[in-house]
């Protein structure tokens, strides 16, 4: 096996069981080896550290498949890793008889570049590393056996597979594809899961839990769901009784199925609920000319700083838009507001949410920090891991 040499003093984050090694730590390879293959990783003195795969494309040169040099990554490594992530969400009851579920979260299942949803008897795979493109036959087949799913659609298309020099992939890699639009029930609401074009792997199971607190927020409240896709928030706030919810986001098929997913749940009352198909920071300048305001305001914006080098940029639009946010409350009004940018850490996010709170004139405070539920959890040894962050605040 090819030996990855690592750079005087560059194995610290390894002894610390962080599982990436970037270029600059890098010495040498010695030895023949593909991209994804599996490569020994040493300190400089030659001592043993981990076993990684090679990626020579990108700025992370190698993501750690384990920290013991003696375990053996092959078909039965993956068997067990992925078994041992199933069980951990079996074994966790507040995510008993979820419909939809984060099998494998990636580095924090000690899975670097896997990631597998589970929606009803789908699984949706997105494999965005050449380490699990290169033993895609195996992780299918173990995804299969620890889920008990007869269908398995792979969603590889996301941006960063470009980095590792791979091609999106995309289709049925077991199954066929269900006659029926396939919808969830969650937190008693139904909702339509699109895992062919839909945002991510077809849903933000990530907000679940949110989605629940707004829900229980939300009674008699007049509320405003910014960048509402397709209506998780919306429909949650109805359930919970809101006076009134006004959804903007600015794909018109993302409100379609928004509206259908209303149309799913008879129980809610259609007639509390609008839609507009419009740019959010436009549309929030016309509902302050207008004279609007609410009682609950949701902003769950799209990722505006996908690394650390975007983070200038996105903290101006994260500032403008949740100044936005509180000159449109009533006295006592909650904002719910979140960030799923990787470059924006959470000491950051509250501090941009301060400043927006300065810029309009509001007083207030945070009553709860807001995450992603476990199913998304978060390696000790991997901060890069918390990309969601959220807060719920109150203004005077």
């Amino acid at each position: 096996m090819a030996q990855l040499v690592l750079r005087p003093g560059k194995d610290r984050s390894l002894a610390c069981r962080h599982p990436w090694i970037f270029a600059a730590a890098v010495e040498r390879l010695s030895g023949r080896v593909r991209p994804g293959d599996t490569v020994d990783v040493v300190a400089a003195n030659g001592r043993p550290l981990a076993k990684a795969a090679w990626s020579p494309q990108s700025k992370i040169r190698a993501r750690v498949w384990t920290f013991d040099p003696e375990e053996i990554v092959d078909n039965a490594f993956f068997k067990r890793r992925i078994r041992a992530a199933v069980e951990r969400r079996r074994l966790t009851c507040e995510l008993h008889r979820q419909e939809g579920l984060r099998l494998i979260h990636g580095e924090s299942d000690g899975l670097p570049g896997l990631i597998a949803d589970r929606y009803g008897d789908t699984v949706v795979l997105q494999l965005t590393a050449v380490g699990p493109e290169k033993w895609r036959l195996a992780i299918v087949g173990a995804l299969q056996q620890a889920s008990g799913c007869t269908r398995i659609y792979e969603r590889s298309d996301s941006n960063v597979r470009r980095l590792e020099g791979l091609e999106p992939v995309t289709g049925w890699v077991l199954g066929e594809a269900p006659q029926e639009a396939l919808t969830i029930l969650e937190n008693g609401v139904r909702m339509q899961v699109d895992v062919v074009t839909g945002h991510k792997t077809g849903f933000y199971l990530d907000q679940r839990e949110n989605r629940r607190l707004t829900r229980e927020l939300a009674k008699d409240r007049a509320t405003l769901n910014c960048f509402c896709y397709t209506g998780g928030f919306s429909l949650q706030a109805l359930a919970g009784g809101a006076s009134r919810v006004l959804s903007i986001d600015s794909s018109g098929p993302a409100l379609a199925t928004a509206i259908g997913n209303l149309a799913l749940n008879p129980q809610l009352d259609g007639s509390r609920a609008e839609w507009r198909e419009a740019d959010v920071f436009n549309e929030l300048r016309v509902l302050r000319k207008e004279g609007q305001r609410f009682d609950l305001v949701i902003l769950d914006p799209p990722k505006f700083a996908p690394s650390a080098a975007h983070a200038e940029r996105a903290a101006r639009a994260y500032r403008d838009i949740n100044a936005f946010g509180f000159r449109l409350l009533n006295p006592g009004g909650l904002l719910m507001t979140y960030s799923c940018s990787g470059g924006i850490r959470s000491e950051h996010f509250q501090q941009i949410v301060a400043d927006a709170a300065a810029d309009a004139g509001c007083e207030g405070r945070i009553l709860r920090r807001l995450a992603a539920p476990p199913d998304h959890p978060v390696a000790l040894h991997f901060s890069e891991g918390e990309y969601l962050k959220g807060l719920l605040c109150q203004v005077d």
